[in-house]
């Protein structure tokens, strides 16, 4: 769009974050509603019946502490909730449960690539809340319906400094705050099931101004596309606004997917009074150094860390990354299970074990998710080292792993003569393999001869099929060179 480079957009992200609790915040009623039937995991609490009382859910605790560690954050010694007034269908009681003055988590920040380069993006806090259930609308009638199966279910809010200023920065921003999350076991994380949602703010200003133009908020994003095409669907809107002289409201507007575009929801003039005051229902919550200290200390190895180690054992960045995204989704652990191998083979080792990781996850996506099975560290140390002695290629190699996962007790050698794999390197053996087929392909052979190198490929094509699969194809290839010289 034209003009659209002489004008820079200031982001800030809100992202709550559902915690993985067995149980909502402050009631005993399951924080699972996934294909439950309305206002079914619900107790008095959810419904705000009179004489019920909030009983903190100490997990939630553990997980805001977990996640402050994440965010490189300050964690609160002493935090309190407050109750946030405001009337509508989904909050029977009037009110919403939160952390205003005192949250639990401080200032932070987190590094994310962007743009070509590294930028760090500030936390200004993060609060533990409950959340309000839910209303649908159903399509031509006048009325709503009201479901408070996530009445109560344990947020926490993490709010950003407006320190992004493009599309791929917020796209960014997010994913690297679902991994961070993920990794620390703070949330299940499900984007479909609104695990994790994202409010952008989002104001556009000509490059140098003085100060940020004026601000928009885009609610309930559930994915990192959503976010990043948002961002700029709005950054145009701003432009094109501007450059009319037309002016921009101060509103919240929602995303709509199918569209692509982001619409209307309400104005936002001014700020609402929600009246805030201490919740008089629940006392402080009061930490121990020691105790923060025991939480941090049980906590896995997270993103940064695992870039560090992968790259440090010669992984690529981009296959490092690929990993580290796979396994928010399946299991970290056992990706660095595996690479243990390069401790004793070497970076070799590692390399072929992070290219295996990758492949399977995109084969086995095929699958079920939960037979995401490979064959045990031992296993894949034999494997690797007839891999390393050319005794199998890398798809016979790939083939043998998959024929070991959940077989522990298999010996991959014997499994791999079972299987055919073991390629022929004995080289009078291969030679005359290879005559046979120059005498059969005598046209490919003088093509070859005559600077054809495409050829090549035909006549070792030629060689696997004749040893029915069982050749060296580097042996081969060396061979035909040798003997068409």
């Amino acid at each position: 769009m034209k003009n659209l480079e002489n004008y820079e957009p200031t982001i800030g992200i809100e992202c709550h974050v559902q915690l993985s609790t067995a149980t909502k915040l402050f009631s005993g009623a399951s924080n699972d509603d996934r294909g439950q039937a309305p206002n079914t995991v619900v107790s008095p609490i959810c419904f705000g019946l009179p004489g019920t009382l909030p009983v903190l859910n100490e997990r939630a605790v553990e997980l805001a502490i977990r996640a402050g560690h994440a965010l490189n954050a300050k964690i609160a010694t002493v935090s309190s909730f407050d109750r946030k007034h405001y009337f509508y269908p989904d909050l029977p009681k009037g009110y919403q449960i939160t952390q205003l003055d005192r949250p639990i988590v401080g200032e932070g920040k987190i590094k994310i690539k962007a743009d070509g380069r590294e930028i760090e993006v500030r936390i200004n806090r993060a609060h533990l809340e409950e959340d309000a259930g839910k209303l649908t609308h159903p399509s031509g009638a006048a009325y709503s319906l009201v479901d408070l199966n996530r009445a109560g279910t344990p947020l926490l809010e993490i709010v950003s400094e407006p320190d992004m200023h493009s599309a791929a920065q917020a796209k960014a921003y997010a994913e690297e705050l679902y991994l961070l999350m993920k990794y620390a076991g703070v949330t299940r994380g499900d984007l479909q099931h609104g695990n994790m949602r994202f409010d952008v703010n989002i104001s556009v200003a000509k490059k140098g101004a003085d100060k940020w133009g004026t601000r928009v908020e885009i609610k309930n994003l559930n994915s990192f596309r959503a976010v990043e095409r948002a961002v700029e669907y709005e950054v145009k809107r701003h432009v094109e606004l501007v450059e009319k002289g037309e002016k921009i409201r101060q509103e919240t507007r929602g995303w709509d997917d199918a569209k692509q575009k982001t619409i209307s929801q309400r104005s936002k003039e001014e700020a609402m009074d929600y009246r805030y005051f201490p919740e008089p229902d629940l006392p402080p919550i009061e930490l121990s150094v020691g105790q923060i200290k025991k939480v941090v200390e049980s906590m896995p190895k997270l993103p940064p860390q695992l870039r560090f180690e992968l790259e440090s054992k010669g992984i690529e960045k981009s296959i490092a990354e690929t990993l580290i995204l796979q396994d928010a989704l399946t299991n970290a652990n056992y990706v660095f299970t595996v690479l243990g191998v390069g401790e004793k083979s070497g970076t070799k080792a590692a390399q072929f074990a992070a290219n295996f990781l990758v492949n399977r996850d995109i084969k086995q996506r095929q699958e079920t998710e939960e037979n995401l099975a490979i064959a045990d560290v031992s296993q894949f140390s034999d494997v690797y080292q007839m891999f390393s002695a050319n005794e199998l290629s890398s798809n016979a190699a790939d083939q043998l792993l998959f024929a070991l996962r959940g077989n522990a007790g298999a010996d991959a050698r014997a499994e791999a003569n079972a299987l055919g794999l073991v390629q022929e390197n004995d080289e009078d053996a291969m030679r005359q393999i290879v005559n046979e087929v120059l005498q059969a392909n005598v046209k490919a052979a003088e093509d070859v001869k005559n600077g054809e190198l495409k050829a090549i490929g035909f006549l070792v094509g030629q060689v696997m099929k004749a040893s029915k699969g069982k050749a060296n194809p580097e042996l081969a290839k060396s061979l035909i060179q040798d003997l068409l010289k």
